[in-house]
């Protein structure tokens, strides 16, 4: 998808259409996220601090993420490709592999499926996307970035090698800058270049497994299959405060709006996690990690506030706090883990006010709901803790 969540901020508000947007943390320590078209021609860029940001484009619009917009826009997104073949393989919520091999009977050669995605994607969600179609999925996913953006480039099997070999080392999956410039030591700058080198210098310069890796890559082999079945390990998310804090306050309202994206997240994926984990990170960059193993997975964002907030209160850390986080583990298919009621549970509770609060969210925006929205006046008294909102 081309700058994935900024599109979808700009669809919901289609006074944006045309100006420059930036999605990500908005406070002095945040991180851009994603950047519209006419942002990027002033040199905004995906993980850059918002605060450089502001420098080099102070008129574009700035606006904090909304992953429940996102998640629903990708499942839509995902139909359509599993509408053309089941052998989708998601890499992020804006991003996937589809083998169209089996395809080419009902919807004709590559090119004209590439087509037909584009047009739906366009039709059907106000989006667009770039899609590469070749013989590899690391030949596909380089042409899917030279077509940005809304493009379609085909690179056909005869054709793989004079695509790759002009381009620049630093386009082969694996590249970091360290290896970039370790290669550039070598005389070796294009992907030809590396193709044509003994693989004994590469041996030398990067180490066996790198050498063999780059090696086959430069000559282009990529053998791997398009995994319909990847499933993530865990979800999480963090965030890191303007101004270091230690006030119970904020804390407690911070972790319970952590674990409500954490549960939304897991609620549009379909899974529930057995073990969550709270990460802290003090004002002096120390990062405390403590984690409980559940006796039932949950997808409830209230199971998990009060589970970090158990392991958070016996810390003790006595310091101001730069980052807090929260995630899930051990993550299993929510329709195969049937949910068991808790002693003294309502049949009805918290859950189903948590599914209400997502359909809510993707029609109207998380902004409706409001932060840290499952914490109640009863749940105040409930709470021994002195200091509380």
């Amino acid at each position: 998808m081309d700058a994935f969540y900024a599109s979808v901020e700009v669809r919901h508000r289609p006074e944006l259409r045309g100006r420059a947007v930036v999605v990500g943390g908005v406070g002095p320590r945040g991180v851009v996220s994603s950047a519209s078209y006419e942002a990027r021609r002033y040199g905004v860029r995906s993980a850059m601090p918002t605060m450089r940001a502001r420098a080099l484009c102070p008129h574009a619009v700035f606006l904090a993420p909304d992953f429940a917009r996102y998640t629903a826009a990708s499942r839509s997104i995902m139909q359509i490709f599993r509408d053309v073949t089941p052998l989708v393989e998601p890499l992020s919520l804006d991003e996937a592999f589809l083998d169209v091999s089996g395809a080419r009977r009902l919807f004709g050669p590559p090119a004209a499926i590439a087509r037909r995605i584009r047009e739906r994607v366009a039709a059907e969600q106000g989006l667009t996307c770039s899609v590469g179609v070749a013989p590899s999925k690391f030949v596909a996913k380089l042409g899917s970035t030279r077509a940005k953006p809304d493009g379609l480039l085909v690179v056909p099997a005869d054709q793989v090698l004079d695509f790759l070999h002009p381009l620049p080392v630093a386009a082969l999956w694996g590249v970091g800058e360290r290896s970039e410039q370790a290669l550039h030591r070598l005389g070796l700058r294009t992907i030809g270049d590396l193709a044509q080198a003994p693989i004994g210098m590469l041996r030398t310069a990067l180490g066996e497994a790198a050498a063999v890796h780059l090696h086959e890559l430069a000559a282009g082999r990529d053998p791997r299959r398009v995994s319909p079945e990847q499933v993530e390990k865990s979800i999480g998310a963090e965030t890191t405060f303007d101004v270091d804090v230690d006030d119970p306050t904020a804390i407690r309202r911070t972790l319970l709006a952590l674990a409500e994206k954490v549960g939304a997240r897991l609620r549009g994926a379909g899974q529930v996690g057995r073990t969550v984990s709270l990460k802290v990170r003090t004002a002096d960059f120390r990062t405390v990690t403590r984690a409980r193993t559940l006796d039932v997975p949950t997808d409830v964002a209230r199971e998990m506030f009060d589970t970090v907030w158990a392991l958070y209160t016996v810390l003790e850390l006595g310091e101001r706090i730069r980052l807090l986080g929260v995630r899930a583990e051990g993550l299993t298919a929510a329709v195969e883990t049937p949910r068991q009621l808790t002693l003294g549970e309502r049949e009805h509770g918290w859950r189903e006010a948590e599914v209400a609060a997502d359909a809510a969210a993707a029609r109207f925006g998380r902004s409706v709901i409001g932060p840290a929205s499952l914490l109640s006046g009863r749940d105040h008294r409930r709470n021994e803790n002195p200091t509380r909102p």
